[in-house]
């Protein structure tokens, strides 16, 4: 902002959602004008609290702005009385009493969003083999003797050899304190709940019970995204996933991509340190919501196993990530790791509770892809198989028992909604599905939170409590690919206007169109269509994934592959065919492409259950050859190609079997769109 304008622009996130808005306007007007998803049910009285919001000061080069520390009004009156009675988390702002006076960046917590996110990663159905490195045992201990002065966990010790074959056991000071007096109220006879990771020479007691103890003994398995973290608490016993939960990755106001937070903490003292305290704040809210979903005590999880990118790896663990920033893109550490719960805030687990970090690939494919391969296991498949784990950094893996390559492809938040007009997280009211005819190109779809489709005349009553609120990643991915089919979009990714397609729902946006895909303004909801800008985003990150995928086939020295699995909470949600029409995968036939559902999160719990599988996997990431992909010349020649609908260059003979694609070519309007020109001179 400069001195001359009266206005100031307000960035929304997660959605990515901006504006500019006249100085002193209420956040919440901003975000109800924007059509950002931020509640309030007392009318802006400051009641509430429904409309909590966190600014962001400092650098944003992802945003292109400077956010001031005076870039919204003094705190006032009403949220300090608010804070004083109710609470109010420090950084937090009543976005119905903050105003804007200069440019600013404005993140949504969940909590205060009407349509929460559907938070899909979900556990799978697996069966584990149980080899954990934690368990319990019931042991009976000497009583003490006046003519042999032996301490009473040198005894615990002694009894622990006999009884289990336990050798080398040590304390926390918490459990040595509670030693005697659990001791002589089991008469002692107690249970011990014991943990020896593959790497350790001693076996650590993390809690001691009187008597025959049958509580639960839990462990958490934690899948930390860039855009979504997912928890699932496991019974150590048996393997069973008792609850499941995730939540919005709150560092998503740093940045939406991993190398706009390596750049905030390059351009903000301290915003590594900030980045690592809000992410594990996270993660203690995470436990809290599985334990209570299952019905126990948090106190009852043991052990946790988390899996993430290098960026999120050195974030969590509290190490500067400036380095991955740059070639060559060196980890911090790249072996796993065995730490103290305590000694990374995780205050809402047992308080000796430990926690295994798988070991990570390389400099950009870490700990969730080495999930992904000992969930998927490509170094013992027959044929040639891909393996794609997509989100806003998808991990890619191809191979057989032979070899196995691996690298990573940014393909940014579009495929998760965000950068997209309409577009929003998967919560109940997103388009999830759509189909367009390719007669009359009128559009029909689902939304989340319902099986009836929009044609259906019980669709209304069916949505009443959701509305058509936006469109989701798989919901952006089906539009695009329908419009292609139905001869909306030409193969270079351009709208058609409606003389040229035959339907007036391409409407003039600009200097390009868009197809208006829902239209509630008659009750009040939005107007959805998808625009240029949108073909846009989608062709940038399919193409991205594409690429990495070509590369990595180039390496291998194959021009196909066998089989293609999807995996990630999206990838799970994907429909094959409208992949395919897209060129986001190589061709290959349909039944042959199949979703491993949240496969980091799987081996995450693999690794959770078994001491063997660590072995294994640390193992396994010594053998993948990783691929660099940014400082690869063909990953460029790759993208540009992948650009096109589905590809310029590559056949996709599969695809031709299943639709016919329409010849069509369209110019843009007089002006020509920027990213059209940009397109045609590539």
């Amino acid at each position: 902002m400069t001195a001359e304008t009266n206005d100031a622009l307000v960035i929304f996130t997660p959605s990515g959602k901006r504006g500019r808005f006249a100085l002193g306007t209420p956040v919440l007007t901003a975000a109800r004008q924007l059509g950002v998803d931020l509640d309030s049910v007392c009318g802006g009285r400051g009641i509430c609290s429904k409309c909590q919001i966190t600014p962001g000061y400092g650098e944003f080069p992802k945003h292109g702005v400077t956010v001031d520390e005076d870039a919204l009004s003094e705190w006032n009156a009403v949220e300090d009385r608010y804070k004083r009675i109710r609470g109010l988390i420090d950084g937090r702002r009543l976005g119905c009493q903050a105003k804007v006076m200069g440019d600013v960046v404005i993140d949504v917590p969940p909590e205060s969003q009407v349509h929460k996110q559907v938070i899909r990663k979900s556990a799978t159905e697996r069966v584990m083999v149980m080899d954990p490195a934690t368990r319990a045992v019931y042991v009976e201990v000497e009583e003490p003797d006046m003519h042999e002065p032996t301490g009473d966990f040198e005894r615990l010790a002694r009894a622990l050899a006999a009884q289990w074959q336990v050798e080398k056991i040590e304390a926390d000071l918490s459990v040595l304190r509670r030693l005697q007096p659990v001791l002589r109220k089991g008469e002692f006879k107690v249970t011990v709940v014991l943990h020896k990771g593959n790497h350790d020479s001693t076996t650590r007691v993390l809690d001691i019970f009187p008597g025959f103890h049958e509580g639960p003994l839990l462990g958490m398995a934690v899948d930390l995204g860039s855009t979504t973290i997912a928890a699932h608490l496991c019974d150590l016993t048996d393997g069973r996933v008792l609850a499941s939960s995730g939540l919005m990755n709150p560092q998503i106001r740093f940045g939406e991509d991993l190398m706009s937070r390596v750049s905030y903490a390059m351009m903000n003292p301290g915003g590594d340190i900030e980045m690592t305290r809000v992410v594990r704040e996270a993660i203690n809210t995470l436990a809290q919501a599985v334990a209570g979903e299952a019905g126990v005590d948090p106190a009852a999880i043991y052990e946790m196993v988390i899996v993430f990118n290098p960026v999120m790896h050195h974030l969590f663990l509290g190490v500067d990530p400036v380095e991955l920033g740059q070639a060559p893109f060196a980890l911090a550490t790249s072996g796993s790791l065995s730490l103290d719960a305590r000694d990374l805030d995780l205050t809402n687990l047992n308080r000796t509770a430990r926690v295994y970090v798988l070991p990570c690939i390389a400099g950009h494919v870490g700990a969730d892809a080495a999930a992904v391969a000992l969930s998927e296991e490509p170094n013992k498949s027959r044929d040639m198989v891909l393996i794609v784990d997509v989100g806003t950094n998808a991990e890619i893996l191809l191979g057989n028992e032979t070899r196995v390559l691996a690298c990573s492809s940014p393909t940014g938040p579009a495929f998760e909604g965000a950068q997209i007009s309409s577009g929003q997280r998967a919560a109940p009211g997103a388009i999830e599905r759509v189909e367009i005819d390719p007669v009359t190109k009128e559009p029909r779809f689902r939304v989340i939170g319902s099986e009836v489709w929009s044609d259906d005349p019980a669709f209304a009553e069916a949505t009443k409590a959701t509305g058509v609120t936006g469109i989701c990643g798989s919901g952006i991915i089906e539009a695009v690919a329908e419009m292609r089919t139905a001869g909306l979009v030409d193969p270079g990714g351009l709208i058609g206007g409606p003389d040229q397609t035959g339907s007036a729902r391409c409407e003039p946006h600009g200097r390009t169109y868009g197809y208006l895909l829902h239209d509630g303004s008659a009750e009040g909801g939005p107007r959805i269509s998808v625009l240029q800008g949108d073909i846009r985003a989608i062709q940038l990150a399919k193409s991205a994934l594409y690429a990495g995928a070509r590369l990595l086939m180039d390496e291998m020295g194959v021009d196909s592959v066998d089989r293609v699995t999807l995996a990630g909470a999206f990838g799970a949600h994907i429909s094959p065919k409208h992949a395919m029409i897209l060129g986001m995968i190589p061709d290959v036939p349909l039944e042959k492409v199949t979703s491993a559902g949240n496969a980091a999160g799987t081996g995450a719990r693999i690794a959770l259950c078994s001491v063997a599988a660590r072995d294994q996997i640390e193992a396994t990431v010594h053998e993948i050859h990783k691929v660099e992909t940014a400082i690869e010349p063909r990953f460029q020649e790759h993208f540009v190609n992948a650009n096109a609908i589905p590809h310029a260059v590559d056949p996709f003979p599969n695809l031709g079997s299943i639709v016919s694609l329409p010849e069509v070519s369209f110019n843009p309007k007089s002006g020509g769109d920027e990213g059209g020109r940009r397109r045609r001179r590539g």
